[in-house]
């Protein structure tokens, strides 16, 4: 490896973990502009989402981009995508802002297992053993925290579904990240002008209201949600998604190390165990991924000898 890319694939790994720790801090925000409810700042997420997305795309992206994404196919898979995104933003904004941060970070440890399903279920993909037991660990997990809770962690369980539906959807269409949030932008753009209308007709609209800090602050949940993926779009394309396999962790962690320690929620001897076993499982998958990733690197190197 040349030192050109060795200072290349440094740089990728610091845009890595700039992106994950941006997600993972981001519970902090949200108490910031807390007097609003979840579906206005949803709302305003994505107004203000499409207007930094339009920014960058008008900067940064080469021209050509709406032809490779124009299709009918890609712009039905962008509309469920937006769908399904609204969701999780929704749901993890009134999670963190209800007392549930913790949970949430529960939500991001098990998407990738989640995703793992996915694939066997749409892509007829076959798992190892070391993954079956992993499935099955997160399985216990579920289990434990439902009797824990009394029902089960819906909050964990819908981010999870919905963020693993919502990778499914965007690998398919394999466009880049400010290309395609701006199209699920705009395709949620009218529901979500409509919402605030609705807001201010009725009184509860809080972005003009309660001072320029707070309305400031709404503006910024477009930086919030595009900063972290321009970091991450910067970092794909610098180091193997291997890498970025291992560091996205650092996300749903320091989400989890918040819930605990700042935000001060409980953790009962149950949720422990059930954190413990989703750990776990996350452990094997990550051994799992490194050494199927490694036994390919050689096979490469047989077939394709250097020299």
């Amino acid at each position: 490896m040349s030192a050109e890319e060795r200072t290349r694939g440094r740089r990728g790994l610091v845009y890595g973990l700039a992106a994950y720790v941006c997600w993972g801090i981001v519970p902090l925000f949200w108490p910031l502009v807390s007097r609003a409810t979840a579906l206005e700042l949803l709302a305003q997420r994505v107004i203000w989402s499409l207007a930094v997305s339009v920014v960058l795309l008008l900067t940064t992206v080469p021209r050509g981009w709406w032809g490779r994404l124009r299709s009918t196919r890609n712009l039905a898979m962008l509309a469920l995508a937006a769908a399904v995104i609204s969701v999780n933003w929704g749901l993890y904004i009134w999670g963190v802002n209800h007392g549930h941060v913790v949970e949430t970070a529960l939500g991001y440890y098990i998407n990738p297992i989640l995703s793992i399903l996915l694939g066997v279920v749409l892509l007829k993909e076959r798992l190892g053993r070391l993954q079956w037991i992993a499935v099955g660990l997160a399985a216990l997990a579920v289990v434990v925290l439902t009797v824990d809770y009394g029902h089960p962690p819906w909050i964990a369980l819908t981010l999870a579904v919905s963020f693993a539906t919502y990778g499914f959807l965007k690998k398919k269409v394999n466009g880049g990240a400010v290309e395609t949030l701006t199209v699920e932008s705009a395709i949620l753009l009218l529901p979500a002008v409509g919402y605030l209308v609705y807001l201010e007709s009725v009184g509860g609209l809080t972005f003009g209201h309660l001072g320029l800090g707070h309305s400031l602050l709404l503006m910024s949940t477009g930086l919030v949600t595009a900063i972290p993926l321009l970091f991450f779009a910067a970092a794909s394309t610098r180091v193997p998604l291997s890498t970025l396999g291992l560091i996205q962790y650092v996300a749903p962690t320091a989400q989890f190390l918040l819930g605990v320690w700042y935000f001060h929620e409980v953790m009962s001897p149950a949720r422990w165990i059930g954190f413990s076993c989703v750990w776990v499982a996350l452990m094997m998958l990550t051994g799992a991924g490194i050494a199927r990733s490694g036994a390919v690197r050689r096979a490469r190197a047989v077939v394709e000898p250097v020299g």
